[in-house]
């Protein structure tokens, strides 16, 4: 059949106006998974908000090995021990991860002893919250960057309580309660062994409610070993940890002498 040249000047005119809306539309539905974001350019560190790390250092993209890919046997590997360890994680341990759904040092109190506590030790409190806050932008880049779906999201009859909205790789909780372990095991090294137990402790309750793989929290105890190795090059860092020392052993000493 003819296509008269008028018919054939609206066809070209509407194509050209709808191309641009479909191949936007595709952009937007168009899954994506861990080996389209090793083609990608990390995204660089905002150094505004760091306070003992240079950015971009260290380098969690280049550092960390990309998450298992979607659909692959190891996802779903991955996605099995989720739910082998969320199915038989008892009632405490449940307690206990959703309890640590925010945290911070003073999450250390019971290894440490009482009188590790922020209204005793304000310069201790200042420093662990600037720790805090680097690891989280650091682990926050690698997120953003690789944007793995949480075990919930791939799998609803995991979901339980309050959801994050954020991804899953590499685990914050896992990464930053290393990083604060790590700082204060140097900090009280007599209780180096049960404050790297209870970070390890920390991340893996995220498996525990299915907020995270194992893969992630692995991933997140690499990393915070990067992190920590990073800052103690910082002038500021060694600084304020010398404070935090200075502190924690006046009451350590107070408390040997049994006031």
């Amino acid at each position: 059949m003819m296509i008269r040249p008028k018919m054939k000047s609206l066809c070209w005119k509407f194509n050209r106006c709808l191309a641009p809306v479909l191949f936007s539309l595709a952009i937007a539905v168009a899954p994506l998974r861990a080996d389209d974001t090793m083609a990608q350019p990390g995204q660089p560190v905002q150094s505004s908000h760091l306070h003992y790390l240079a950015a971009g250092k260290p380098d969690s993209i280049a550092l960390l090995a990309p998450p298992p890919l979607s659909g692959s046997p190891e996802q779903a590997a991955d996605m099995d021990e989720v739910r082998k360890v969320s199915g038989a994680a008892d009632s405490n341990e449940v307690a206990a991860a959703f309890s640590e759904r925010k945290f911070s040092v003073f999450n250390f109190t019971p290894v440490v002893g009482s009188f590790f506590q922020s209204n005793n030790l304000p310069n201790t409190t200042v420093f662990f919250e600037n720790v805090q806050k680097d690891a989280e932008t650091v682990t926050d880049n690698a997120k953003d960057f690789y944007k793995r779906p949480r075990p919930y999201v791939l799998d609803p009859s995991l979901a339980s309580g309050k959801l994050e909205k954020s991804f899953s790789y590499p685990s914050g909780h896992s990464t930053e309660s290393m990083v604060l372990a790590l700082v204060l095991a140097d900090l009280i090294p007599d209780k180096h062994n049960a404050i790297i137990a209870k970070a390890r402790s920390i991340g893996w309750h995220r498996v525990e409610i299915a907020r995270h793989y194992p893969s992630d929290i692995y991933a997140g105890r690499v990393l915070a070993q990067a992190i920590v190795h990073q800052m103690k090059k910082s002038d500021a860092f060694q600084k304020d940890f010398a404070k935090a020392q200075a502190e924690v052993a006046s009451f350590q000493t107070a408390a040997a002498a049994g006031k």
